[in-house]
């Protein structure tokens, strides 16, 4: 009993270190990005695709109401796993560093500067009393300098920079997937198709043109741009995604 009380101290406390070294809360926070519905960010050779489910949890939900892809600035984009309701505080923060940033240097904000900022502010919520961390992981993507970034920002307050990766639920899986499907050099058209192919992984192989979101930025356009329903239905019909609506129906039930 003496073990199980002081396994729950540490675990009511946000500033409290384990003996071993762990932050509980953190982890907890880590476990709710996982509940989240998975999204997906690639770095192609001309551009950063976002990809994200969107699977409603009822089909009298609207779909555009499921807020999983973000524009943060015309140059940066934005995918969510986890609380979406963090993630909104987070986007507003993002939104507000790059206005900031291009009132007070005349430039477009940095992708590593922001999402820098971001995990500064998210690392606040791990070492102040009173407050719980943010239960959301972001993937940030842009242009900067004619080059396209893409980065990962973790409960902890930690910045990862990758060429692909996946946040949210099978994220292992989809990882795995990437790691053997992903080349240097793709394009931003083979990218946007890979990071379906990738979210239909955990979706029995298929996907409906509402329950998926798709954003891309390119180098010669370096404007945030959503992909249209029908242009994503086509894209998984090629590729042999497209969910038919016996499957639609079997969802429902």
């Amino acid at each position: 009993m003496q073990g199980q009380s002081q396994q729950q101290a540490y675990d009511r406390g946000i500033t409290i270190f384990s003996p071993d070294g762990r932050l509980y809360q953190v982890e907890y926070a880590r476990e709710a990005v996982k509940r989240g519905t998975a999204s997906v960010g690639i770095r192609a050779e001309d551009g950063v695709v976002l990809a994200a489910d969107k699977r409603a949890r009822s089909p009298l939900m609207e779909p555009e109401s499921i807020e999983k892809l973000h524009k943060a600035d015309d140059h940066v984009g934005v995918a969510s796993a986890g609380h979406v309701a963090d993630a909104r505080q987070l986007i507003d923060f993002a939104r507000r560093q790059a206005q900031v940033n291009q009132l007070r240097y005349g430039e477009p904000v940095g992708i590593e500067t922001l999402t820098k900022n971001i995990t500064d502010h998210i690392q606040q919520y791990t070492q102040v009393g009173g407050a719980r961390p943010f239960g959301v992981a972001l993937i940030v993507g842009g242009i900067e300098n004619g080059e396209p970034r893409l980065f990962e920002t973790d409960p902890s307050g930690t910045p990862y920079e990758w060429q692909a990766l996946s946040i949210g639920s099978d994220r292992s899986d989809l990882r795995d997937y990437l790691e053997t499907e992903y080349e240097e050099g793709i394009s931003t058209d083979e990218a946007v198709g890979l990071a379906l192919d990738t979210l239909a992984q955990s979706n029995d192989g298929e996907l409906s043109p509402d329950g998926v979101g798709v954003a891309t930025i390119t180098v010669d356009d370096p404007e945030y741009a959503e992909r249209p329903v029908d242009e994503i239905e086509s894209i998984l019909d090629e590729r042999d995604l497209l969910a038919t609506d016996e499957d639609e129906a079997d969802d429902e039930e």
